[in-house]
């Protein structure tokens, strides 16, 4: 029991420790930079004067063209790993033989081992070349980084995430529900849709929240096939920028540790969280709702 209860409070130390460590970085940023300009600035230019005599001794700090970037990317990704690895997980759950749920779902899983590196290796060499040549087939312009690229690639990192939680979720439901719909004259089809997804909608929502998390915090994809310009779009062809790959460059720069530039990193990482944890008790909120309706 004392193995228990220590290692329990071991990870909430741990937790609370990150937060406090991000939290006073950040207020020291925001003795520099005001906390409105920083969240509701529409520009982003960290770019500092490394001495006293160089020009460039001022920098933009809105963070809004950085978390446009974020959920763009992650919106993109989303399209493609939800759909993707919900249908995987109902016809491995409900419609593949025991041979064939054997085989596919270690299949599906290997994607979630693949270095990140190599999945942003495959978007430079392989998806941006084939939007590009599809862009200008349909007369349209295609920036060499793009967000769409980069939310594809990172969409089928993703699948696994979604694929074999709700799997897992799906499996779990009690036989009983489907012999009773099926028993009163529904078809497979309906059972899943009316009874079975139902039912295991609060796990599928868990799998999707954490599929989305673990997008948002993505940063070799995005470093490789989206780049770093902070551009404020709504446009997946164009170049855009995360908070994760921000962080990146803002912290092997050549700036010292207590300048704004380097600051802003640990305000972007509390700002992330606090955007996850909203995310978070949003999905909690939906979860309890549906689990009313069906207890």
């Amino acid at each position: 029991m004392a193995l228990f209860l220590f290692s329990a409070l071991f990870s909430i130390f741990i937790t609370a420790a990150i937060l406090l460590t991000v939290l006073i970085e950040s207020l020291h940023f925001f003795h520099t930079v005001r906390l409105g300009d920083f969240l509701f600035g529409l520009h982003w230019s960290p770019q500092l004067a490394i001495r006293a005599d160089q020009a460039g001794s001022s920098g933009a700090f809105g963070a809004i063209p950085l978390f446009a970037g974020t959920f763009l990317i992650m919106i993109v990704a989303m399209c493609v790993a939800v759909p993707l690895g919900l249908f995987s997980a109902i016809y491995m759950a409900e419609y593949a033989a025991v041979n064939t749920r054997a085989t596919v779902k270690p299949l599906l899983e290997i994607l979630a081992g693949i270095p990140t590196v190599v999945y942003g290796y495959f978007a430079i060499i392989a998806v941006t070349p084939m939007l590009r040549m599809l862009g200008n087939a349909l007369g349209v312009d295609v920036s060499t980084e793009s967000a769409l690229a980069a939310g594809l690639v990172m969409g089928v990192m993703i699948i696994p995430f979604v694929s074999s939680l709700s799997d897992d979720i799906i499996t779990a439901v009690p036989q009983s529900l489907r012999d009773a719909s099926l028993g009163l004259g529904a078809t497979r089809s309906e059972t899943i849709c009316n009874v079975v997804l139902p039912a295991a909608l609060p796990g599928i929502m868990g799998a999707i929240m954490l599929a989305i998390s673990r997008a948002m915090g993505e940063t070799m994809i995005v470093v490789m096939a989206a780049g770093f310009a902070a551009n404020l779009t709504a446009n997946p062809l164009s170049a855009v920028t995360t908070v994760t790959a921000q962080i990146v460059a803002l912290l092997v720069g050549d700036q010292a540790f207590d300048s704004p530039k380097t600051l802003a990193a640990f305000a972007l990482g509390l700002t992330l969280f606090v955007i996850t944890l909203i995310l978070n008790v949003i999905a909690l909120h939906i979860v309890k709702k549906y689990q009313e309706a069906y207890e």
